[in-house]
């Protein structure tokens, strides 16, 4: 069963959250009869996109996610409200491409660094939000570190993951978000950066 947890840090102004989302991840899949690279780059969008959707407040509001790399993949377009749940879609899910390492998908060149991320937030009010930012990788977490960095002012780690099985199942996947909350200290950067 997919799942997010978040947290507050008791003694120092950090959130965090986590997403466990293999069993979504893996309907993306059938759904859309991606490849293993494809799979890795729509699942790392989805779950970022279903924990920003939970960051929202307003009950109506979404999260819009799109990725535009100039890589083979194409766009990357990813869809949240504010309860996590999510949907999306990758224009060319049926590309292949050779592993980055042994058992490596090459996700950042599969959606390729020649274009931008994008994020919609609809809070319900007259205008959306609307950030963009050049791409940093295509590996998405990376990308999303960036957005938040950029965009919202917040610093943000964030990793995302997605493990496919020789026989295109998911097998895993998951990721977190660990950001700073105003007040935050040098002190609780170089603690999180430890880990």
């Amino acid at each position: 069963m997919d799942y997010i947890v978040r947290m507050i840090a008791k003694d120092a102004p950090i959130k965090a959250m986590a997403i466990q989302g293999r069993e979504m991840v893996q309907r993306a899949r059938e759904i859309h009869h991606t490849f293993p690279v494809a799979t890795a780059a729509l699942g790392r969008t989805l779950m970022a996109a279903s924990m920003m959707g939970q960051q929202i407040k307003e009950k109506d509001g979404s999260v819009t996610i799109r990725i535009n790399g100039g890589g083979p993949l194409g766009s990357i377009l990813a869809v949240s409200d504010s309860d996590g749940n999510v949907r999306g879609y990758v224009q060319n899910g049926q590309i292949d491409v050779p592993l980055k390492g042994p058992a490596k998908l090459d996700v950042g060149w599969a959606v390729g660094t020649a274009g931008s991320l994008t994020v919609i937030k609809d809070l319900r009010m007259k205008e959306p939000y609307v950030g963009t930012i050049p791409l940093v990788s295509g590996e998405i977490a990376e990308d999303i570190t960036a957005y938040f960095a950029e965009s919202e002012q917040i610093p943000t780690a964030c990793a995302l993951g997605v493990l496919v099985e020789k026989d295109l199942s998911v097998a895993a996947a998951g990721g977190y978000l660990i950001q700073l909350l105003p007040g935050a200290s040098d002190a609780d950067i170089d603690k999180i950066e430890a880990g």
